[in-house]
């Protein structure tokens, strides 16, 4: 587990209060300790990748289907030793049976079709008594988190899902309940451990800014490198914290508006994620 001034060097530059509940969630579950394998099934760029290799020496693998994006994480994660990139599908993993004592299936289920299949898959590579830490959208999401497709379906409109005003729907195929999640969890063959809701309080259009503005600005390699270093998630050791640098001025705002969310929300709050702690039968 890591402990708090840990947990606040490696977030420093984190935009999305949803994400640093999501990292407390995969190592409080994986416990990332050195002799372990673990798999980040969806790696994207390697974040989570790059931050367990600050504070653990296990065995890293990540698996990522979009060349491009696994492109970014082979930029991101050159430096580090021992982590092994690969493309391929969840569906399709190239890895033997019982390869893994934990995976990391944090916002993946939601952007494919047939979410058990890719379930059963990562329960075959897991060890007997292997732990996957799973993190999605959760359907009752905040208004303030995407006020344009919160107002959409309340209208009975179709969510906006590409582009920057996507919001939380971006390229996802659906959102889920804890109990849908539960479901598809316990369908592939899983026993459910734990259950978790968070981040009820959040900046207003958030989702939009992070995601639909900032990452595109951050990735164009158009910011001066002060302010690039400040907002790169992989470059927490670059940046000084001091407040006279507007990304620092802006994480200081959205970190007090994260101040009164809890890791584990009561139920029936909207929240922004849901997660689930599932276990490999022994």
């Amino acid at each position: 587990m890591l402990d708090e001034a840990t947990f606040l060097r490696l977030t420093r530059n984190e935009a999305d209060m949803a994400f640093k509940k999501r990292v407390r969630c995969v190592f409080e579950w994986l416990q990332p300790t050195d002799e372990k394998v673990i798999l980040d099934c969806g790696c994207g760029r390697g974040f989570y990748l790059n931050i367990i290799r600050a504070v653990s020496a296990c065995k890293l693998y990540g698996l990522e289907v979009d060349a491009a994006i696994i492109a970014k994480a082979r930029r991101n994660l050159a430096h580090l030793p021992d982590i092994a990139l690969v493309q391929a599908s969840i569906y399709e993993q190239p890895f033997g049976e019982a390869q893994f004592d934990g995976v990391i299936l944090s916002e993946v289920l939601e952007h494919i079709e047939d979410d058990v299949r890719g379930l059963r898959e990562v329960y075959r590579v897991l060890k007997p008594g292997g732990v996957v830490a799973i993190t999605v959208p959760n359907a009752n999401y905040p208004f303030w988190w995407d006020p344009i497709n919160k107002s959409l379906e309340a209208l009975g409109l179709p969510p906006i899902k590409r582009g920057v005003f996507a919001g939380i729907w971006a390229n996802h195929v659906r959102l889920y309940t804890k109990a849908q999640l539960r479901q598809v969890v316990e369908a592939a063959g899983f026993i459910v451990e734990e259950e978790r809701a968070f981040t009820h309080y959040c900046f207003p259009f958030i989702h939009n800014l992070v995601y639909g503005f900032g990452k595109p600005l951050l990735e164009s390699g158009v910011l001066p490198e002060r302010l690039a270093r400040a907002a790169d998630r992989t470059a927490f050791d670059q940046n000084d914290g001091s407040l006279l640098n507007p990304i620092n001025l802006g994480l200081a705002i959205l970190n007090w508006f994260d101040r009164p969310n809890r890791l584990d929300e009561p139920d029936g709050r909207a929240t922004v994620n849901l997660a689930l702690k599932a276990r490999k039968p022994s």
